[in-house]
């Protein structure tokens, strides 16, 4: 039964004290930390990370409700955010002092929204009338503000692996403004409008955070939004749209991914797959953009596989060791309502206090994928396809249902052809690498001249 499950939760999951109503748990999209504040911090934070060299525990005076925690990258500076009004900081920096200071958002009657850190000592306020750019000067307690923006912001996402800030703006909050942040610099992209399913009247704020993710596919940075259809459509289901979010130019509807129902969704982003999950029927489904199926100018994209839910997985028995023997795992809920799913590949669950890696497990899409031509289209763009894919072969030359020639040849050229264009990518190097050679060495004979 276990081969037809080809999504499974990591082995060995981050554990941290589960939420309760003296612990409080946040999670820091950019570090994949999660923070366990207990009683404000005034008895302890425990941070959490994706390795032991992450992880860090503290004490910090209980000076009000914690809004939101997160430290700087490499964990030099930690902000936390108590009010609407300011942010306070504490360095981490080794022989700086632990003293905390904080810093109000320069905006008149703004309120603070969130923050990001974009470097170690960069951070980013984001306000319901803007943004406002800070450098952080540990060494003199105090920010420095290098450059803000006033807009009207209903909420904002940020994507850490390419340092770009979404804001939801206008009314109906569906004109989003994107920011890119490098070395102290902040530079305003195009914004654009997600098309809503309907136009509410009067207009109110109709496109929520919950319906929108950022995510890097195949290195190119994309907005899904997933769009549910009003009920008096006669579409069949909900879809994800795909915007295609350029550093330079404008952003472009580029791929639809039709789900064939409706319900409650969560977003991931595995291994250049996007895998939608559908709360009510517990499965999940997945979804690859190169794989085409041209429908005018968009790709239109069905399901690469059947739906499957995620693996069953087993929680161990946390009690004492003495005890642990006796006690057997206890299955763990899976599509819990306490889940929360963070991109690209992250699945939390505070009530029990885990947090998972969601993988493809590529074996059993051979008795999933009968198309052996996608099957291998499907596969040589996976990671740690190597195995498999000699499966494939094997099954097709040497199995009780050996392929017939032409499917053989299919595969095969395939395989030729991702050959082909390594070797060509590799003499395309050499020849650079020559090239570069043959230039320093005449510079240098030049030089002695």
């Amino acid at each position: 039964m276990s081969d037809e499950y080809y999504l499974e939760l990591s082995e060995n999951p981050v554990q941290f004290e589960n939420a309760s109503s003296v612990n409080n748990v946040f999670f820091d999209e950019a570090n994949k930390q999660v923070f366990a504040v207990r009683s404000g911090g005034a008895t302890g934070v425990v941070v959490k990370g994706p390795d032991d060299k992450s992880s860090v525990a503290f004490r910090m005076d209980d000076k009000g409700e914690v809004k939101c925690i997160k430290f700087s990258l490499g964990n030099k500076i930690l902000a936390v955010q108590r009010t609407t009004k300011s942010v306070d900081f504490m360095n981490f920096i080794p022989d700086y002092p632990h003293l905390e200071f904080s810093h109000e958002c320069k905006t008149k009657n703004a309120n603070i929204l969130g923050f990001c850190w974009t470097n170690w000592n960069e951070i980013v306020f984001v306000t319901d009338q803007g943004i406002e750019f800070y450098q952080v000067l540990p060494d003199k307690r105090t920010l420095k503000l290098l450059k803000s923006q006033s807009i009207n912001v209903n909420w904002y996402m940020y994507c850490p692996e390419t340092a770009v800030l979404l804001l939801s703006t206008t009314v109906q909050g569906n004109v989003l403004q994107p920011f890119a942040f490098k070395s102290a610099t902040m530079s305003k992209m195009s914004k654009f409008e997600i098309e809503l399913p309907a136009v509410p009247k009067p207009a109110k704020l109709s496109l929520s955070e919950r319906d929108i993710a950022v995510a890097t596919i195949y290195d190119q940075l994309y907005v899904m939004y997933l769009k549910h259809h009003s009920r008096t459509t006669n579409s069949p289901g909900a879809e994800v749209v795909l915007y295609h979010l350029p550093r330079e130019g404008t952003c472009k509807k580029t791929h639809v991914l039709k789900l064939n129902t409706t319900g409650k969704f969560a977003l991931n982003v595995v291994d250049n797959l996007v895998v939608v999950h559908h709360q009510s029927s517990q499965t999940s489904l997945i979804y690859d953009i190169k794989l085409r199926e041209l429908d005018g100018a968009l790709n239109v994209h069905q399901p690469v596989l059947p739906a499957r839910s995620i693996n069953p997985y087993k929680i161990p028995h946390s009690g004492p060791p003495a005890a642990a023997p006796s006690q057997a795992p206890v299955p763990c809920e899976l599509y819990s309502s306490s889940w929360s799913v963070f991109q690209p590949d992250i699945i939390i669950s505070a009530s029990e206090g885990y947090l998972w890696y969601l993988q493809v497990k590529l074996q059993p899409t051979l008795n999933l994928l009968q198309d052996k031509g996608k099957l291998m289209d499907f596969l040589l763009r996976r990671r740690d396809c190597k195995m498999v894919i000699l499966s494939v072969c094997s099954q097709m030359l040497t199995g009780g249902d050996k392929g017939i020639l032409s499917v053989v040849a299919t595969v095969f050229d395939k395989l030729n052809q991702v050959y082909k264009e390594y070797l060509d990518a590799e003499q395309a190097y050499t020849a650079d690498c020559n090239e570069w050679i043959a230039i320093s060495y005449s510079n240098a004979i030049n030089c002695l001249l």
